[in-house]
């Protein structure tokens, strides 16, 4: 199984990350903000990766020190469980409905970090998270997976289906790009010979 631990230790966050690609959706994660554990459970079960986080940040002073981390390590584990990403299928979207809400994600894991993210979210909190830091978080991630993200909420009503389908559409593209493809084989996924 292609499985990474990450141990990311700074003087505003201690994150402990393990994750295994080929798992079965299981996870234990405890990053001191609820909805954000929710999300990232979200993450584990719809991306069918094994997912354990343990992570403590200075809560006391803000949210975005943790929350940047948590996208930064999240992605240096990705990027470190896929190894050369010989044989990846490299890029994979997904268009996740959620009642009245409507999302899309398109990852590719070819090296290059940029990241799009319209929510149309225009509440301060849902939860107990920030809401501008759900940009942050996946920020964080392309920059540690070397990845393009690009996520958008096409419409939806409500704040929390919004984030919770972005998550969702998230994970399962994530789970696409990850995937081996048997016709590639041990190719690597670029005309280029690098990612």
């Amino acid at each position: 199984m292609r499985r990474a631990v990450i141990d990311r230790k700074t003087t505003e966050t201690q994150i402990a990350l393990r994750i295994a690609l080929d798992g079965k959706g299981k996870y234990a994660v405890r990053t001191g903000i609820r909805f954000l554990d929710h999300m990232l459970e979200l993450v584990a079960r719809h991306g069918a990766f094994d997912l354990r986080i343990h992570a403590k940040g200075d809560l006391d002073v803000d949210q975005h020190h943790t929350v940047e981390d948590l996208g930064i390590a999240l992605g240096e584990a990705v990027s470190q469980a896929l190894g050369n990403r010989r044989g990846i299928n490299r890029a994979g979207y997904f268009v996740m409905p959620m009642d009245e809400t409507l999302a899309v994600a398109a990852i590719d894991l070819g090296g290059r970090p940029h990241t799009v993210v319209s929510l149309g979210v225009t509440v301060a909190r849902v939860g107990d998270l920030q809401t501008e830091l759900v940009y942050d978080f996946f920020e964080g991630f392309a920059i540690g997976a070397r990845a393009n993200v690009h996520l958008k909420v096409l419409y939806g009503r409500s704040s929390h289906h919004k984030i919770e389908a972005v998550f969702k559409a998230f994970a399962r593209a994530l789970r696409v790009a990850c995937a081996k493809d048997r016709r590639l084989a041990k190719m690597l996924p670029s005309t280029k010979g690098l990612l």
